[in-house]
């Protein structure tokens, strides 16, 4: 036994320098004896036929041998088939080399396989393997077997990877561009369904399809990445599902955060009347809404980042209502039922429909699971804050945001006290006794000077209420002196801030430093935001009698809304609001 088992021994170790010895005889370039018998011919492989003969099913299995390191096996295999040619050899012990770890060693192998010299024979194995799929009739055999195929296109692949390792990402990307070129010349009608299956070709496609891209982006060309991905989603590959998915997904990605703006995809003749992208956004919102589909559908898994990237590209895009049909339709039980109300309310309400992003953030908070909602407490007060007969509501929401808080938001607790003062301000409006409103606007103002201690005086919406909040309560002093505060915050940059400081100072029958203001104001603002300006000045200068002054003024106002109504169609409505 003992002796039998250092044969076994002495065999595998002899085994494994012949077979290094076959490696170094490749990677060298030179032809010794057991390379010769490995390799009869350059052409071995190429004279026989390749389809279901007897050589290529013991080339593959050599190379599953390969894949699990059984080296004797394989070594064994090589021996007796005698099929291989120099450059599947070469294949094959590449990937050894590679699956070892050794990446310099792998790609020195891989590089000797001159890919020029057989892309010519893939090509027509290629094509009249399709052929003899469609038709019945005889053809000529093909110059090399489908497994040969597999296995070069296999080499080529994994020669892109071993130079992404070593940092090459040029020339790797140029590698990997090589299979999809060679595929896309081959098939120029796609890839057939079960094409490659009894090989690793439609894997190796799958793979080459979803690393191209990427390796664009490393080697810093984001044009060629863009292509790569839309070749890869546009051709018909036969690439699996979730392939699929991740190459949409990625591409999505990169559109939206690039930081560059790619030309839009040349599609009309391709897709007739269908929509067709115009630019980076819309492209990513496209990708992004097949893929909510596709989880709709149950072709993929949920992907919550899907969702967050959405949001995001539809926010930028200004259509947060498309964003909530998106919500609607997404299957029950794919995201916490309080993300869908909240997302959702903040999506209607950013679309302008307050009313009904009001009432999803009742449904919200009326229920006992979650008393706690501090965003959609603020959300639904400031709805309710912007019209008097909601304030009482409003009033609430704000009171239950600060019970609800945890000691130390002090940003938080700032805005549900200014939400809370603006309420309680609007709510005064309705009080049927004199004591009730002054009680009220008391509070109101208490809570907005809270507010503005919490801050520092450092926040424009807080400083602004609290102005409009003082005049309403003929505190005009205190008046001026915030919106002179808010104005040196913001720079002048706020058209608010211009109009708030004129009224008060209009208030104060201080008209000629209000219309100073005005002018200000006017020098420093595009000649589109005029109009509410040109307005407020044209009044002021009726009330110091200068009714001259005052139709030069509207003049200019009617000017800037007819550039306006006849350019962008948008002053229609401004000029029912100002005239």
């Amino acid at each position: 036994m003992r002796s039998k088992h250092r044969i076994g021994k002495r065999r595998k170790v002899e085994i494994r320098r012949k077979f290094g010895k076959i490696m170094k005889c490749l990677c060298s370039g030179e032809q010794f004896g057991a390379v010769d018998e490995m390799v009869p011919s350059s052409d071995s492989l190429a004279i026989k036929d390749r389809s279901d003969s007897a050589c290529s099913s013991k080339a593959s299995e050599v190379g599953k041998k390969l894949d699990t390191g059984n080296i004797e096996e394989a070594e064994s295999s090589l021996r007796e088939s005698g099929c291989l040619n120099y450059e599947e050899a070469r294949a094959l012990l590449g990937r050894y080399e590679y699956q070892k770890g050794n990446i310099e060693a792998a790609l020195h192998v891989f590089e000797g396989i001159d890919i020029a010299a057989v892309t010519p024979k893939i090509k027509i194995t290629l094509a009249k393997r399709e052929h003899r799929k469609r038709r019945s009739q005889n053809f000529a055999p093909p110059p090399m077997s489908i497994h040969a195929v597999s296995l070069l296109l296999e080499a080529i692949f994994l020669k892109a990877k071993s130079l992404q390792d070593l940092g090459r990402f040029k020339e790797a990307a140029q590698s990997c561009q090589v299979i999809l070129d060679i595929v896309e010349s081959s098939l120029p009608e796609g890839l057939p369904e079960n094409f490659g299956a009894d090989c690793k070709l439609q894997e190796t496609l799958n793979k080459a399809a979803e690393l191209l891209p990427e390796l664009w982006k490393l080697a810093d060309s984001p044009h060629e990445a863009i292509l790569s991905y839309r070749q890869a989603l546009l051709l018909n590959w036969n690439l699996d599902a979730i392939t699929t998915a991740k190459i949409q997904k990625e591409f999505a990605i990169f559109l939206l955060y690039c930081g560059g703006e790619a030309s839009p995809p040349n599609l009309r003749s391709q897709m007739g009347s269908s929509f067709v992208p115009r630019n980076n956004i819309e492209e990513a919102i496209l990708l992004l809404m097949m893929l909510l589909r596709k989880v709709s559908l149950k072709i993929i898994e949920w992907d919550p980042s899907i969702l967050d990237h959405l949001s995001f590209a539809l926010s930028v895009a200004g259509d947060l209502r498309a964003l909530a049909n998106q919500l609607e339709e997404l299957l029950p039980g794919l995201i916490d039922w309080k993300e869908r109300y909240s997302t959702l309310a903040f999506c209607y309400y950013g679309a302008g429909e307050d009313l009904v992003a009001l009432n999803l953030l009742r449904k919200l908070l009326s229920r006992n699971e979650d008393p706690k909602c501090v965003p959609a407490f603020l959300m639904a007060s400031k709805i309710c804050g912007e019209s008097p007969d909601l304030a009482e509501e409003g009033t609430s929401f704000a009171c239950r945001a600060l019970e609800s808080l945890d000691a130390g938001c002090n940003q938080l607790e700032s805005t549900a006290r200014c939400l809370l003062g603006v309420s309680l301000s609007a709510h005064s409006k309705l009080a049927v006794s004199d004591s009730e409103r002054v009680t009220r606007q008391s509070e109101a103002a208490q809570s907005l000077e809270t507010a503005g201690r919490i801050t520092r005086m450092s926040d424009p919406n807080i400083l602004y209420h609290l102005s409009v909040e003082n005049a309403e309560q003929r505190k005009l002093d205190t008046a001026v002196r915030y919106a002179k505060r808010l104005l040196k915050l913001e720079a002048g940059s706020n058209i608010k801030g211009w109009l708030l400081l004129a009224r008060i100072l209009s208030a104060q029958k201080r008209f000629l430093e209000a219309e100073t203001v005005i002018n200000a104001a006017l020098d420093q603002t595009g000649k589109w935001d005029q109009g509410e300006l040109l307005q407020t000045k044209a009044k002021l200068q009726i009330a110091q009698g200068q009714l001259k002054g005052a139709i030069e003024t509207y003049t200019q106002l009617l000017a800037v809304l007819h550039i306006q109504r006849k350019s962008f169609g948008s002053g229609k409505k401004l000029l029912k609001q100002n005239c």
